[in-house]
């Protein structure tokens, strides 16, 4: 059977310790297997557990023969020889194998590389760059390049803590336009951070508490000032760009349109002073810190100043950008500017009245309480209990409206006046004068 025979010197017995049945030749005799037509193997010889497993064998369990014919061993299976391999080996195998391949492959890659002359080029670089990359001075871009070394940081430091706004250049010799709102409460000194990163000390020249207007002049030359455009020429939809540092984000531009024009504002904080103007909305980001800063069109130029925020936060809340933010329309701003840098005061536009609450029913008209004798209202005829229905067209439905579209206009403009008297519709030509403060 090869190796050593097992049964030398041993009864030969079935598993379990049973003998073999009488009569019947131990292995290795003469007569064993021979003429007795049967198999000198028990069937389950393989499961034997006092056969030597590292012993090589083979088993042979001979098939039943005709009787008179000599027996043959029954063939068994080998249990010693190479088995087929199973499914799971043979994904392993192969696994074990991609990955010495995808290995070898790096390798010989990376030294190919390596022997070539260093790390390949990645991609190819364009000789020119797309045209929406070119950032034409139309583009937005464009203009934010064109306007933002214009644009400035204003900090304010005072017993109260510290204030900070924006604000842009309107000269070459360092006159600042900013809201009122960012200096008020301060020692008139101001630090401004210009877009370069650079800082320079501003005194404040003269501010208006009631357009929410202030300007600030520091000592240097040189400085890029912004151009202005016409407010009074804007349209709902056209885009702009709010430009400033929102909640000290240096350099911060972003985008919206036009979202309403003439939206009359009454603004201040409780014992301040009380703001109106007709006010510029847009849907551009616009949070604190945004303050003084400019609002542009698509050409870059000035429409606007950054002033103020609805939001839906409670009182004593922070409140943040929700997509309605105002401005003042820059022929307001400029024109006050102009009076503060030559005077050191602001004139007011007014009419000569004032209002107590609106009409009959509401929005329709605002009432005059007071009409003052020497007045521009008074010299166009108008009197004391007339319902003021529209101002040069615009609308009114709340007292603010006359106040704010007033002073929208300079001392001088002649504006239509559409007015009730009793039942009676009339209109008057109004010439609007400075107040005389």
């Amino acid at each position: 059977m090869g190796g050593t025979d097992v049964t030398d010197g041993w009864d030969w017995r079935r598993p379990g310790g049973t003998p073999a049945p009488a009569g019947r030749p131990a292995p290795g005799s003469p007569s064993h297997g021979a003429g007795d037509g049967t198999s000198p193997w028990w069937s389950d010889a393989l499961a034997d557990p006092w056969r030597d497993p590292y012993s090589p064998a083979a088993v042979v369990v001979p098939a039943s023969a005709p009787a008179g014919a000599a027996s043959e061993p029954e063939p068994v299976a080998d249990p010693d020889a190479p088995r087929r391999p199973r499914f799971r080996q043979v994904v392993l195998i192969s696994l074990i194998t991609a990955l010495l391949a995808g290995s070898l492959g790096s390798a010989l890659t990376y030294a190919l590389l390596r022997g070539g002359g260093g790390v390949p080029t990645l991609g190819p670089q364009s000789a020119q760059a797309p045209a929406l990359a070119q950032r034409k001075p139309e583009s937005l871009a464009g203009v934010a390049g064109k306007v933002l070394p214009s644009v400035v940081t204003i900090r304010v430091y005072s017993l109260g803590g510290t204030s900070e706004g924006s604000g842009f250049v309107v000269s070459a010799d360092g006159h600042i336009i900013t809201n009122d709102h960012v200096v008020a409460g301060g020692p008139g000194k101001a630090t401004v951070m210009f877009n370069d990163g650079s800082t320079a000390p501003g005194t404040v020249v003269g501010q208006d508490p009631e357009s929410d207007i202030a300007v600030i002049k520091v000592a240097r030359t040189g400085l890029k000032p912004v151009e202005f455009d016409d407010s009074d020429a804007l349209a709902v939809g056209d885009p702009v760009l709010a430009i400033g540092s929102p909640l000290s984000l240096t350099n911060t531009v972003t985008a919206g349109i036009v979202s309403a024009l003439d939206r009359t504002m009454q603004a201040g904080e409780p014992g301040g002073p009380t703001r109106y103007y007709a006010a510029i909305q847009t849907d551009a980001a616009v949070n604190h810190g945004n303050s003084g800063g400019p609002l542009v069109d698509a050409a870059g130029r000035v429409v606007g100043v950054n002033s103020t925020i609805k939001s839906l936060v409670a009182d004593g809340q922070e409140a943040g950008n929700i997509g309605l933010a105002f401005a003042i329309p820059i022929n307001q701003a400029k024109r006050v500017t102009e009076d503060i840098i030559g005077t050191g005061r602001a004139r007011r536009t007014v009419i000569g009245a004032q209002v107590g609450g609106t009409g009959a029913a509401a929005g329709t008209g605002v009432r005059l309480n007071v009409v003052e004798p020497a007045g521009p209202a008074a010299a166009a005829g108008l009197k004391a209990g007339d319902v003021v229905l529209r101002l040069d067209g615009h609308p009114m439905t709340e007292p603010t409206d006359l106040v704010a579209l007033v002073r929208k206009y300079a001392p001088g403009a002649v504006v239509t006046v559409e007015y009730r008297r009793g039942s009676a519709k009339q209109s008057a030509s109004v010439t609007l004068a400075a107040d005389a403060k």
